[in-house]
């Protein structure tokens, strides 16, 4: 008799943020590949209804596209509640949606501290608050295990002397899945929580230094700094992504998992 073939995450339904371009792209279609529904969230929205559709043209019902900025306390219980109605429920959570800045200390204004803050880091908060009860349902109801992943940075446990801001957001996302990871063993919710350190990965949050260096210039020149001596690709991470959503990784919370090519070691 024929053994099915089951993806990793199969039954799993996935909520990710940022979705229309880069990594949440890439976690999204990786997670599509392996079993899972996804809802994929963005401001572009037009982005991620692209997205949708190139996943549904394999898998068709696989994949919805919802509008979604993620520092709207209001937005996050819509597009929970939407995911609910399209999928019934949720055991996924990437929170993936950021941006970065690079700039000097002195000239960072507070209207640009607090942009990065509420996208890198208040999203993330709100994501994790709002989402937890309707995972926690989910979970009972399925039996799959719950996992929030979010996405934090190498520069959330690595400073640069012009990243102030963002190093700042990241670190807090780092700390933060630790507190989430301890409130949902403490409730007993079955729902994990760990964060993702990517370096330099090949997606369009390098923009601004390609526009100045150009693309081969630009990737070597950051790949140069990494001791495995390149950039990361898109699935890199999302290999990491489909790990930690994955009942694989079912011992493992309040960790941080650095796809860095060695930078952290150094």
């Amino acid at each position: 008799m024929a053994v099915e073939n089951k993806g990793r995450v199969e039954g799993k339904i996935a909520l990710i943020t940022g979705g229309a371009q880069g990594l949440g792209e890439a976690a999204a279609r990786m997670l599509a590949r392996e079993g899972a529904r996804v809802a994929i969230s963005d401001v572009n929205l037009k982005g991620a209804e692209a997205v949708a559709a190139s996943i549904n043209e394999t898998r068709s019902g696989a994949a919805v596209a919802l509008s979604h900025d993620v520092t709207s306390e209001e937005d996050w219980v819509r597009v929970l509640a939407e995911t609910e109605k399209a999928f019934g429920g949720l055991h996924v959570l990437v929170n993936n949606a950021g941006i970065g800045l690079t700039k000097d200390l002195e000239a960072i204004t507070l209207e640009e501290w607090h942009r990065v803050h509420a996208i890198d880091l208040d999203g993330v908060f709100l994501g994790c608050k709002h989402a937890v009860g309707l995972m926690a349902k989910t979970v009972k109801q399925t039996g799959l295990g719950g996992s929030i992943v979010n996405i934090s940075s190498i520069s959330g446990i690595i400073a640069g002397h012009n990243m102030a801001a963002y190093n700042s957001a990241k670190a807090a996302v780092r700390h933060l899945s630790k507190s989430v990871a301890l409130y949902c063993a403490k409730k007993q919710m079955g729902i994990r929580s760990n964060s993702v350190h990517p370096v330099f990965i090949a997606t369009p949050i390098l923009d601004p230094l390609v526009a100045r260096y150009g693309k081969e210039e630009a990737y070597a020149k950051l790949g140069r700094q990494v001791p495995l001596g390149t950039i990361g690709e898109p699935d890199d991470i999302a290999y990491a992504v489909l790990y930690l959503a994955s009942d694989e990784s079912k011992f493992v919370t309040g960790a941080e998992l650095k796809v860095d090519g060695g930078i952290s070691a150094m």
